[in-house]
């Protein structure tokens, strides 16, 4: 008996980006569902040449929406692929996954770590500690949730994972005015869970979150990193962090676009965070 897929995508006003999307996840054997949150363009219109599962959802935030699309969609399969509309699934990837669910995957393993290969205008960015970044978007039904966090959520599996040596495509933005956006929202909603964190930590007695582990999978180390980059002052860190990202993990051989990047997302991003924790910060203590 051979393995079942099921491809979960997330969309509110996507025309731009989900035909791609679609178009790459279709090389994939597998039933394609749309979690939409009230999209006013073509984005349905596009999505109905590929799928029937289309499935309307109001949006409270990425967790929520991801969480309720495992706990409400009529899946079939026995693994989950959960992809965003920006995403793009390589060939290499859909050839290797074909290959995997063509026989029984080992039972002892639960999910996948697929990494991003991140493009920015245009372009691959390949250093500053920027590839490979480890996903687990890809589990065995059942066996994987999505983080409840505001920012930098991540699935979180139950059991063994594998890594996978093909990528998936994140095309981060389709311009600088839209990166700014995005990122200056998602620097408010981080800014508020690092404060919230502060005065009342959680307590993740059911392992709902990815553990910080300097020895563990590459997510977990990735979370130990950034725990420690949080233990620095604020606005020191955003400097030390550039450093190291564009200087010591080599992100200047990128070249003029990545130094745009990498300033923008490994300085100014987390600098505006550090910013928005200091207004938090003095607005409780009027």
């Amino acid at each position: 008996m051979s393995e079942s897929l099921d491809i979960i995508i997330l969309t509110f006003n996507e025309e731009k980006n989900i035909g791609d999307c679609l178009q790459n996840a279709a090389a994939l054997k597998g039933n394609i569902y749309i979690v939409d949150s009230g999209s006013t363009d073509n984005t349905l219109d596009i999505c109905q040449r590929y799928t029937q599962n289309i499935f309307s959802h109001p949006f409270e935030n990425y967790a929520a929406q991801r969480n309720w699309a495992l706990d409400n969609l009529p899946l079939t399969g026995t693994w989950v692929l959960n992809l965003d509309a920006d995403h793009r699934v390589t060939p290499e990837l859909a050839a290797q996954l074909n290959d995997i669910f063509s026989t029984p995957v080992n039972t002892e393993t639960n999910g996948f770590l697929i990494s991003r290969r991140t493009i920015f205008m245009g372009e691959w960015i390949k250093h500053g500690g920027h590839y490979p970044a480890y996903h687990a978007n890809l589990f065995r039904q059942g066996f994987g949730r999505c983080e409840e966090k505001l920012y930098d959520q991540h699935f979180k599996v139950t059991g063994k994972t594998q890594v996978l040596k093909t990528d998936i495509i994140d095309v981060i933005t389709d311009s600088l005015t839209s990166f700014i956006a995005r990122h200056n929202h998602w620097a408010t909603l981080e800014a508020q869970y690092l404060v919230e964190q502060q005065n009342a930590p959680i307590v993740d007695n059911n392992s709902k979150l990815v553990h910080p582990r300097l020895f563990g999978n590459p997510m977990e180390r990735r979370r130990y990193m950034k725990k420690r980059y949080e233990s620095f002052p604020l606005f020191v860190r955003p400097v030390i962090y550039f450093i190291i990202r564009y200087f010591i993990k080599l992100g200047f051989l990128d070249g003029k676009t990545g130094l745009v990047f990498h300033f923008l997302q490994g300085f100014w991003f987390r600098f505006l965070i550090d910013a928005k924790i200091y207004e938090l910060r003095k607005e409780s203590k009027k």
